[in-house]
């Protein structure tokens, strides 16, 4: 399985940031809101993963994607418990994509591998879930071995230069921006 390394998906979101940089499209006040964009995502990651959650937050919104994390959501509890479970399933539910951003803290993560199952059983089938492979900046990822049945973000080089792409473990690949309008 191809991934990116932190170091060069933080290098994409920058690009894509632009002007605005990556706090013009991160807000951290725990607030939530669908209103601007069609399509939503819930991304399931490890909270030590913040700068690469942001980074994340950067790279989907720049295609004009929402992106759902749990703490930004001023409703979620503060301390995890069985509300928060119940509530991260239902926004698993509501979203329409479910994007693991697959870092080796989220791969160990027992809450990354609960929602990854909640994914599964209602987005899988409906080709709405994928991973997004991050290594360590020395090219180490631990991914599991299950999370190779999934569909995976990944960079082509293409006529049109590079590109990104949803493949899925048949090898057929499906452009990004497609996938996530669908």
């Amino acid at each position: 399985m191809a991934f990116f390394t932190k170091k060069q998906f933080e290098s994409i979101a920058n690009s894509k940031a632009g002007y605005k940089g990556l706090q013009g499209f991160v807000n951290e006040a725990r607030q939530y809101s669908r209103r601007l964009y069609t399509t939503s995502i819930f991304l399931s990651h490890a909270h030590t993963d913040k700068s690469v959650v942001k980074q994340a937050i950067t790279f989907f919104r720049t295609l004009g994607i929402d992106v759902y994390v749990d703490w930004m959501d001023k409703t979620m509890p503060e301390r995890p418990n069985g509300a928060t479970a119940n509530k991260i399933k239902l926004k698993i539910i509501e979203n329409d994509k479910f994007i693991l951003l697959a870092t080796n803290s989220a791969v160990k993560s027992k809450w990354c591998n609960w929602e990854v199952g909640i994914g599964d059983t209602y987005k899988y089938l409906k080709k709405k879930l994928a991973i997004l492979p991050l290594a360590d900046n020395s090219g180490h990822w631990e991914g599991n071995e299950y999370l190779q049945i999934y569909p995976s973000i990944q960079e082509f080089t293409t006529q049109l230069g590079k590109n990104f792409f949803i493949k899925y473990p048949d090898g057929s690949i499906e452009r990004l921006k497609q996938w996530l309008n669908k």
